[in-house]
């Protein structure tokens, strides 16, 4: 419950931001909007292996403790939570450094109005100052979770959320910052995650500071060899969600600006559905990763087929409801976010595809969360890759025909590609997980 309480926090602010820029602007601002927010996709997806790798690894080091007593912090979770910070902060570095030539060089290849471009550069440099401050939090957020910490989590997902559409509303409606207002409350409230994430690291697990000896040890190659080789595969998986993600919207911004604005918006409805359901994938990255580490001291491989069956049935049934909300209330969510009538009649068209997502993307996301926990990366990655093929050839094999059309039927179609591999894979990969001789199967 922490995990969905938090998890649904983080599209509200997305469509909070489009709802205040849908409301002061036209569509072209939207469309700013939704690049900008596409170039730190580009940027942060590449680093998501900072929340999931180190959810995974984290649960399973839990799952070791002794007797399964729960320490406040053993040394190999502390360790752990060291080389995700670290990185975090190298990461955070390099984008600073090449922010110039990476907006530059998106902008030149993605087709939009000088207009929309404008707004998606002032949005993009300003909320770039906060790169250290998200990367961190990914990295914070994994260990909570690992920890089964979800409530920590959940304080300090809310906390960002909350301040940031607070933040966004006042700058952008009260100031003369206007739309760029929404980049500065962005930028306001990742620092106040960070602050909260720190306080809750000394209070609670009595971290007060991590020395730079404990972080030469952390960061030698003998000790990260394991987090390289699992992050090395949720790296390529990232790239790949950055083919189906940015290339939705890339894709959608050659249909016009009128296409761009309904799809950026029909994509936070399918993403506030998706992140929902995340809260369990979450919970199942957590519960199978300390499975896991439990039966390698003889303890809870018993566990797994009961904590998979309940997510499952957990999954299916919020799809179920999100199914039917979309039914009987799709144009009205719309509405929510736009009053420009151009824009709420093209996305008429689109209603069935917002009415057919949740389900299939509840499966989707569902087996990524045990996947994450039994830290199988290659099986990660391999579904993401088949994933991205499919988004690329569905595409491509049907916009002559239908038009915009392509862009949802292509977008189902990773989803699908991502449920039948890991379905598929299921038995082989995570029993081989849990009991290397393949003695027990799940």
């Amino acid at each position: 419950m922490p995990s969905i309480l938090a998890n649904i926090t983080i599209p509200l602010v997305g469509i909070v931001d489009t709802a205040i820029v849908g409301h002061l602007s036209d569509a072209a601002a939207i469309g700013g909007i939704a690049i900008g927010t596409m170039l730190f996709d580009l940027l942060y997806w590449n680093f998501g292996f900072l929340r999931v790798g180190t959810s995974g690894l984290t649960a399973q080091a839990f799952g070791r403790t002794v007797s399964g007593e729960r320490l406040p912090v053993n040394g190999e979770c502390r360790k752990i939570l060291t080389q995700s910070v670290t990185i975090a902060l190298i990461a955070a570095l390099f984008v600073w450094a090449i922010q110039w030539l990476f907006v530059t060089g998106v902008l030149a290849v993605v087709p939009c109005s000088a207009e929309v471009a404008n707004v998606a550069r002032q949005y993009f440099f300003v909320r770039i100052w906060a790169a250290p401050a998200t990367l961190m939090l990914m990295a914070f957020k994994g260990w909570f979770i690992g920890m089964q910490d979800t409530k920590s989590a959940m304080i300090v997902d809310i906390l960002v959320n909350v301040v940031n559409m607070g933040a966004s509303y006042a700058l952008a409606v009260h100031t003369p910052l206007g739309v760029v207002g929404v980049a500065w409350g962005t930028f306001i409230a990742q620092y106040t995650g960070l602050l909260t994430g720190i306080l809750i690291l000394t209070f609670k697990y009595g971290i007060v500071h991590i020395g730079l000896q404990e972080t030469k040890e952390a960061m030698r190659w003998s000790e990260l060899r394991q987090m390289m080789a699992f992050n090395g595969n949720l790296f390529v998986r990232s790239l790949c969600f950055m083919v189906v993600y940015v290339g939705y919207t890339s894709l959608a911004s050659r249909f016009g600006d009128t296409e761009l604005a309904v799809s950026s918006i029909l994509m936070k409805l399918f993403m506030f559905f998706s992140f929902f359901i995340d809260g369990f994938a979450y919970a199942g990255a957590a519960l199978v990763g300390k499975a896991i580490g439990e039966w390698t001291m003889d303890n809870g491989k018993w566990k797994i087929r009961e904590i998979v069956r309940l997510l499952f049935n957990w999954s299916i049934g919020v799809g179920i409801v999100f199914t039917v909300v979309y039914w009987l209330r799709g144009s009205e969510c719309i509405g929510l976010m736009t009053s420009d009538g151009t824009v709420l009649e093209a996305s008429t068209r689109y209603m069935g595809w917002l009415i057919a997502m949740p389900i299939v993307s509840a499966l989707a996301f569902m087996w990524d969360g045990v996947y994450v926990g039994a830290t199988a990366g290659k099986e990660i990655r391999n579904a993401m890759i088949w994933a991205a093929i499919g988004f690329v050839a569905f595409y491509a094999a049907t916009y002559r025909f239908v038009g915009a059309q392509a862009l949802y039927i292509a977008y189902f179609a990773h989803l699908a590609a991502r449920v039948i591999y890991l379905s598929c894979r299921y038995e082989k990969i995570i029993g081989n997980t849990v009991s290397p001789d393949g003695s027990d199967e799940l």
